[in-house]
């Protein structure tokens, strides 16, 4: 199973803005420079982030975005639902974990499983954990270059 670029694009531009925000807006074209990530491509994800009540736009000079709210209270699938359409991990499958086959599948109970444990990981891995994790492997670098 692999996950679309938009969700590892919209979870690394998040880990860039919560490096960098520390209560002011983030410019995308920023964000864009340091991740080498398209403009336009994050100007789409951040619509869907800022419907996703996962991060804030502020307009005019000094504009950008800024966390909705603290990095700790954002979870990994939070973002992943905003700028996916599903995270299950067969096509069969509803955003419910209701399989279309029917009774007769027999191996639903594998998919829904799993789809569970995916959830329940992406679920326990917050914002604040990958920005610490970022600032780790960072050290001593200048956080503003890619």
């Amino acid at each position: 199973m692999r996950l679309s670029t938009k969700a590892q694009y919209a979870v690394r531009a998040m880990v860039r803005l919560s490096l960098h925000s520390e209560g002011q807006a983030i410019a995308l074209k920023d964000i864009s420079r340091w991740e080498e990530i398209s403009l336009t491509y994050l100007e789409q994800l951040f619509v869907k982030l800022r419907r996703g009540e996962i991060v804030n736009s502020v307009r005019g000079p000094g504009g950008g975005y800024m966390l909705a709210r603290p990095a700790d209270q954002i979870r990994v699938d939070q973002i992943i639902d905003s700028v996916e359409e599903t995270l299950v991990p067969v096509s069969c499958m509803d955003d419910e974990g209701c399989c279309s086959c029917g009774s007769h599948c027999v191996t639903h109970t594998v998919w829904q499983g799993l789809a569970e444990r995916i959830r329940s990981f992406l679920g326990s891995v917050t914002l604040a954990d990958l920005t610490n994790e970022a600032r780790e492997k960072l050290p001593g670098q200048d956080l503003t270059e890619s």
